[in-house]
């Protein structure tokens, strides 16, 4: 298990913790957890400094810690943070930025 202060992703990967799964519909139906949907959109927590096109120039990261994100349903790998489950993620893997 990695604590955040100890973990910074490599080349355009991006730590992303996810927003917190609904646990109840709006009309107030417990949902049990192997009906409940994984979410899309989270913070970034941490990005990694980019990576080299076929250039070798440092193509920029797009996102940054803090920005709320919308990424591919099954995109990524669930790292554990703090006793936590969080995605990284290719940052091709977002699809947009919510404001």
């Amino acid at each position: 298990m990695a604590s955040k202060q100890n973990l910074k992703p490599l080349f355009d990967n991006v730590l992303i913790k996810p927003l917190e799964v609904q646990s109840k519909t709006a009309s107030g139906i417990i949902l049990p957890d192997s009906a409940k949907e994984k979410p899309q959109i989270g913070t970034v927590m941490a990005v990694g400094a980019g990576k080299m096109d076929k250039d070798g120039k440092k193509e920029p990261m797009v996102v940054k810690a803090g920005d709320k994100v919308m990424y591919k349903k099954w995109g990524g790998n669930e790292v554990k943070v703090d006793s936590e489950e969080w995605t990284l993620v290719s940052q091709e893997d977002i699809l947009a930025i919510v404001n």
